[in-house]
């Protein structure tokens, strides 16, 4: 496997993983998370515009995976409740991240690759999100609290320092 950055070229295939990450979470309970469309074809765009938008390619180059890797600070964590953020470091957000159906180990190569790039990364999460809260507490990731995204939905907001891997 190997991870490069998006191009236009891969918004297809792009759209087609994030279709099968929603039918997935539907089909283990998470009715609510990335509704309408999310995320829409404009949004991706604007991802591979800014040059923040990643895929991972498996060893006959087909994109399995797909995930934003932007730098802090993100408005949405300014304010987190019930909780904290460790520290007030500078930081990476993954955002979006969808792997294609019936891939192991993925999620866990994205985690390494983004913290090898940054030594601060957050993510959130669905409540109801379970395989993906799985996923952050198998690989290391602090439970922090609750964060609102800009209109207003919940999420449960993650953190993992470089050093504790």
């Amino acid at each position: 496997m190997y991870i490069r950055e998006s191009t236009p070229n891969d918004i297809e295939r792009i759209m087609q993983i994030y279709s099968e990450g929603r039918a997935y979470m539907r089909k283990n309970g998470n009715m609510l998370q990335w509704n309408d469309g999310y995320p829409s074809e404009e949004l991706i765009r604007q991802d591979i515009e800014n040059r923040v938008s990643f895929v991972v390619c498996d060893d006959n180059d087909e994109i399995i995976c797909v995930f934003a890797f932007i730098k802090g600070p993100d408005i949405t964590y300014a304010e987190i409740y019930h909780g904290n953020w460790p520290n007030d470091n500078d930081y990476y957000v993954i955002h979006r991240i969808a792997v294609s159906t019936h891939r192991k180990g993925v999620a866990g190569f994205v985690y390494d690759y983004c913290l090898s790039k940054a030594n601060t990364v957050r993510i959130d999460t669905h409540r109801d999100n379970i395989p993906m809260q799985n996923s952050l507490n198998k690989y290391g990731f602090t439970y922090c609290g609750i964060i609102h995204l800009l209109n207003g939905d919940e999420r449960l907001a993650y953190q993992k320092e470089r050093t504790n891997i």
